[in-house]
This record gives structure tokens, C-alpha cells and sequence, in this order.
């Protein structure tokens, strides 16, 4: 058995077998973190994953304050701390605020780059606002917040950022142009970053395929024909795996990890 799975067989996924063991046996207990992107969808489950470990979440959202508010109480439900902050990431300016907004409030022991844009557009028809905005949000903003949380993290042990990232930012194809031109991106950006910032702050990526977020069961099965593994990724999967990256060993950096089925390899 690899450490990988001794440490899924230790880290308990459910809330009632939480209830019963002390905070401190937990893999993420007195730890912080900020997840951009957390009022919804693949943000939410991270978040609520990261709370069943026991991390307290500052919550991100841009424009959903009513689902937010609902993350950030069913954080408070399992004994944890939840924060909301509010910033366009499409806006320099509040995006820049946004850290300094996260260090008042808790001292901050990782970052997950998770809100993005993703809009269908091929290469002919893609504006230069359709280009910006993706650059700005998928690109710009996480290197802002990333420079950002480096320059205050004050921690004893290393720091953690994690960008998510795409199967497509490895194998660019023609589909999604903008949103996989800013993923390339972001993933050159997590390798350079991790060189930068080590050793006190460790930077890895995960590269999503087939995962279907909370409320969208009805996509096609035809989106996964060309996934070896013939199925989607289950929110499990990646509860586990963002989980194992905030506590993994700090000798593992500079690291995209691919939970996609093997869909960048065909």
C-alpha cells in the first residue's frame, strides 16, 4: 500500500465519524484557508471538504452572497470558522485587497486558486474582452493573490498554494480557446511559482477532467467517450485529493496532478 492510500484510509470523509474524534487527529486542524470561488459548485465541496478536516475556510465569492452565506453556515454547523469576502476578480484593484482583507481576519496557512471563467469559444470567435476577462480571472487574478499571501505568510511550516487547473492546459486543443490559453498559463505559473517560493511556500495544480459538480448530473454521457477510466470523477475523488495536497509532505512541489480519468492521455 503507497502512502497515498495509507493516508485516504486515515482521513475521515464523513461528518459523524468527525463528531468523534478530537480536532487535533484531524489532517487539517488549526489551519486556515482561503478558496476562491467557494459559493458554489467544485469551491463548495472543497470548502466543506477542507471543514471535515478540520480547517477553518475564509469563503470567496464574487457575485453570490445568498449561496455563500449557506457554505459559510454549514461550515459553522460541523464546529469550524467560516469567513465570506466579496471581490469582483475581474477588478485589479479588489483583487489585490482581497488578501490583506483574509490576513485581518486569521492567520492564513494556504490558498486555492479555484474561481475561473469558462465560456465555449472557438479561436475566430473569441473577442479581445472574451481574451481579458479569462487572463484577468484564470491568470492575473491568482498570481495576484498568490504574490500577495508569499508576502505575509508568516507560518512555521511551509505555505500552500494549489491552483486548479484543466486537462486541457497540458494538451491545448481548439475547443474553449481563451479558457485553455489562461490554464497553460496558470500551469507554467504553479511550476515557476513553486520554484520561487520554496521552501516556505509549496505550489501544486490539479488538472480536473470529467467531474460533475453538484446540481449538473444531466450532462451528456457522450463528454466522457474518450475518458480511458469510462466514467466520471466522483466529488470524492477530489475531496480526497485537495485534502491529501493541504497535508501531503513538503517535499512534494511544483507538482499538476491530473484527476481526469487519464483523458490527457488520448
Amino acid at each position: 500500500m503507497n502512502l497515498y492510500m495509507i493516508y485516504i484510509d486515515r482521513y475521515p470523509k464523513k461528518p459523524h465519524t468527525i463528531s468523534v474524534m478530537s480536532k487535533n487527529n484531524l489532517p487539517l486542524s488549526n489551519q486556515t484557508i482561503l478558496i476562491t470561488g467557494s459559493a458554489r459548485r467544485l469551491g463548495k465541496v472543497m470548502a466543506l471538504a477542507a471543514a471535515r478536516s478540520g480547517a477553518d475556510v475564509i469563503l470567496h465569492h464574487a457575485h453570490s452572497p445568498a449561496d455563500v452565506e449557506g457554505v459559510a453556515a454549514q461550515i459553522r454547523s460541523l464546529g469550524r470558522k467560516a469567513w465570506v469576502l466579496e471581490a469582483d476578480l475581474n477588478d485589479i484593484e479588489p483583487t489585490q485587497k482581497l488578501m490583506q482583507s483574509a490576513f485581518s481576519l486569521a492567520p492564513l496557512n494556504a490558498l486555492i486558486n479555484n474561481a475561473a471563467i469558462f465560456k465555449s469559444l472557438d479561436f475566430a470567435h473569441t473577442s479581445i474582452t472574451d481574451f481579458s476577462e479569462h487572463l484577468q480571472i484564470n491568470l492575473t487574478a491568482p498570481f495576484l493573490l498568490s504574490q500577495a499571501f508569499a508576502a505575509q505568510y508568516q507560518g512555521k511550516q511551509a505555505g500552500r498554494i494549489i491552483n486548479m487547473l484543466d486537462w486541457r492546459a497540458l494538451r491545448p486543443g481548439k475547443d474553449h480557446f481563451p479558457y485553455t490559453i489562461s490554464k497553460s498559463a496558470l500551469a507554467a505559473m504553479t511550476s515557476s511559482m513553486a520554484l520561487s517560493l520554496a521552501p516556505g511556500i509549496i505550489v501544486n495544480g490539479i488538472a480536473l477532467g470529467a467531474i460533475l459538480p453538484p446540481g449538473d448530473e444531466g450532462f451528456s454521457p457522450s463528454l466522457i467517450k474518450h475518458v480511458p477510466m469510462q466514467r466520471w470523477s466522483k466529488l470524492e475523488e477530489l475531496e480526497d485529493l485537495i485534502i491529501w495536497l493541504l497535508s501531503a509532505p513538503e517535499y512534494i512541489t511544483g507538482e499538476i496532478i491530473h484527476l481526469d480519468g487519464g483523458r490527457h492521455l488520448v
